[in-house]
């Protein structure tokens, strides 16, 4: 029944260093069919028929204490077809990440917001 993931939302309390992390760090661009809602926030097309939301609300969680590694806290995994250029833009921009510690073709690292993302080779 299910045939795929739509899009993930994360929360953001500060869409400008967001933006600059999505955008900026992973190439995202935004996409202008995001209808008027009463909050601001943007799209992001990751894949054919997939986005990322992000939305500036309150992070009802502020504070919480999250693991060290991120496949061992709420995620979503993204395909990437060059793992070498993701690793070099996450250093260039100072970016912690940690490999995948099943071995995998895989790293973690955390949005601004320390929401979790691991991206996978393809």
């Amino acid at each position: 029944m299910i045939i795929g993931i739509h899009h993930a939302t994360f929360l953001t309390a500060d869409l400008d260093k967001a933006r600059a992390f999505y955008e900026g760090v992973l190439g995202l661009v935004p996409n202008s069919a995001r209808p008027a809602m009463s909050f601001d926030g943007i799209w992001y097309d990751a894949g054919v028929g997939q986005q990322i939301h992000l939305m500036l609300l309150p992070d009802v969680e502020r504070g919480l204490q999250r693991p060290a590694h991120g496949g061992r806290d709420r995620h979503v995994a993204l395909k990437v077809s060059d793992m070498r250029r993701l690793v070099t833009r996450l250093d260039e921009a100072g970016i912690p990440y940690s490999l995948s510690q099943s071995g995998r073709g895989a790293l973690f690292c955390r949005d601004p917001d320390q929401n979790a993302l691991e991206f996978v080779a393809d």
